[in-house]
């Protein structure tokens, strides 16, 4: 359960930050919906590699007891 509830604050923690980055850049950009915009898509990418930690571990793709995996 604690294993969980860090990787819940990690993922929050680095979601909020890129937030405030978006923001940032939308301001130096004068455009703070696309600053927004850019931080939502790449929060989107930080929440595939959070989840993809959580995964089974497996370590490349030539691993010949999983086969390859996409």
């Amino acid at each position: 359960m604690a294993a969980s509830k860090k990787q819940r604050w990690t993922w929050l923690g680095g979601t909020t930050l890129l937030l405030v980055i978006g923001i940032v850049v939308g301001l130096v950009l004068q455009n703070v919906w696309l600053g927004i915009l850019l931080a939502a898509i790449v929060s989107i990418g930080w929440l595939l590699l959070v989840e993809s930690r959580k995964g089974d571990n497996n370590t490349g793709v030539g691993d010949e007891t999983h086969g390859i995996e996409v």
